[in-house]
């Protein structure tokens, strides 16, 4: 499975991004994606997963009530949606995907449990 990241760039405190990921290679909608972020000097950290429906999301405590997760199985597609960005939020985006074993009524953010990973999109906060 191949996955892309877009979207990223610049925005200002307190504005919005919307973050795509577009997969290619695989039957998509056996897949539960992750996004990731990595900042400069930190190690990768989950921001939030989408089930292979779309239907249950998760997300991390950092970007909960700001980011959300969605993706349209039809065209291969996974947004994150941010709004209300800081500085803190500023890193290197990626998605990454697995196929679960299980009902697939769940999804975990654990970079451990992906195997497929995006080369990210930048997105930076600044004024």
């Amino acid at each position: 499975l191949r996955l892309v990241e877009s979207g990223g760039g610049l925005v200002q405190p307190g504005g919005s991004l919307t973050l795509s990921c577009a997969a290619s290679g695989g039957t998509f909608d056996d897949y539960t994606i992750g996004w990731f972020r990595q900042a400069p000097g930190r190690g990768r950290e989950g921001v939030s997963c989408i089930n292979r429906s779309g239907r249950f999301t998760n997300s991390a405590d950092s970007v909960k009530g700001r980011f959300t997760t969605s993706r349209d199985n039809a065209k291969n597609m996974v947004y994150l949606q941010m709004n209300n960005l800081t500085p803190e939020d500023a890193a290197t985006y990626y998605c990454a995907a697995v196929v679960l074993v299980g009902s697939g009524d769940e999804c975990y953010i654990r970079r451990s449990l992906y195997d497929y990973w995006g080369r990210g999109t930048q997105v930076t906060v600044s004024s």
